[in-house]
């Protein structure tokens, strides 16, 4: 069952960026079970199964996240509480990964009449600054042989439908710096405090949904220093293109403002830039809806933004699937409903069963 694998998997750290240790161990799995696992350029490890005869028709993609949110030398330890299993990342995204682990090997036991090639892949860079590179990688690489994408990430029960576009930038004001009481030069942090207070004065609509994050702001070097740097992190994010693009463009212009008002440089950096929009998962959903109800499983729509925000520009049909009931992702005290991996892995199973006679694809 899944629960076997989870444990391993999420003690093994996957910082975004250094989700190597990680990606060798998913490898090593999938090679034991007897399968050939493919490393890419950017870190992704990937299986590809195509029976003969099926070797030009559409692959049906499953692609779960080796990152996490978490840095080196956080601790990882599972901890066992009876129902659940608690640690940082034991959902979001170990969980997933445990069960794609345990679809693979229980089509070894069980094997699916596969009419169209399954394709399964472990992929780097969902979390964070990561701007789903390791998604964006298998798509520009393998679109043309591609029918569907499910990214395999969140809980039991949501089919994400609709992508979140997101901005993100890092802001770094520049100034020359100096002595509190000798000098008299623009602060950059003063600049920073000034574009932060601009940035929430904003107006953002609530319909369609729209939301501005200061998530992390740094700067100076002493109390008594005049600040000759400082910088801050904005995430940006809409179910509308079109307002999510007027919204970069007048944060654009509060972070240029308060530079030039503060007399320092501004030096602004797109650090992420996740399609949003339609998915196409009409028929990807209805597949998942055919699963649930079969599991008796009550199946909630929601817009988010995960790996499938990738599909969005190669207009391959998309669709995010739970497959754990948890809590409390991206924190320490993450925790997986541990009977929750067995339904979710046949749930899985069922959707990848309806792909290979569904039209459309």
């Amino acid at each position: 069952m899944p629960l076997s694998y989870l444990s391993r998997i999420a003690q093994t750290a996957a910082p975004t960026f250094h989700e190597g240790q990680r990606a060798a161990l998913i490898a090593g799995l999938w090679q034991e079970l007897g399968y050939v696992a493919e490393h890419d350029a950017v870190g992704n490890v990937l299986v590809r199964l195509a029976p003969p005869g099926t070797e030009d028709k559409p692959a049906l993609m499953l692609a779960a996240h080796l990152d996490t949110v978490f840095d080196h030398g956080t601790d990882v330890t599972v901890r066992d509480e009876g129902q659940r299993l608690t640690g940082p990342g034991v959902g979001d995204n170990s969980a997933s990964l445990a069960v794609i682990t345990a679809l693979l090997r229980d089509l070894h036991s069980s094997p699916l009449e596969l009419r169209r090639p399954l394709w399964v892949a472990a992929n780097v860079g969902e979390e964070g600054l990561g701007d789903l590179r390791g998604a964006k990688h298998l798509l520009a690489a393998h679109r043309q042989r591609l029918g569907a994408l499910i990214a395999v990430d969140g809980y039991l029960g949501v089919a994400v439908t609709r992508a979140v576009g997101v901005r993100r930038y890092r802001a770094q004001f520049l100034g020359p710096g100096g002595h509190s009481w000798g000098d008299s030069a623009p602060s950059a942090l003063h600049a920073l405090g000034t574009a932060i207070s601009g940035l929430y004065g904003l107006h953002l609509t609530a319909h369609p949904r729209t939301t501005l994050n200061v998530g992390l702001a740094s700067g100076g070097t002493s109390i008594n220093s005049i600040a000759g740097q400082a910088e801050v992190l904005v995430d940006l994010r809409s179910l509308d293109a079109d307002v999510l693009a007027d919204l970069d463009s007048r944060v654009q212009g509060v972070l240029n403002k308060a530079a030039r008002d503060v007399g320092v440089r501004l030096h602004l950096e797109r650090v992420g830039d996740r399609p949003g929009g339609d998915l196409q998962a009409s028929s990807l959903l209805a597949l998942a809806q055919t699963a649930a109800r079969e599991s008796r499983l009550e199946l909630r729509q929601a817009s988010s933004s995960t790996d499938a925000n990738a599909a969005v520009p190669h207009r391959l049909p998309a669709i995010a699937l739970g497959v754990y009931r948890g809590g409390n992702a991206h924190r320490e005290d993450e925790w997986v409903e541990k009977r929750s991996l067995e339904p979710g892995l046949r749930y899985l199973r069922r959707v990848v069963s309806l792909y290979q006679n569904a039209p459309g694809f």
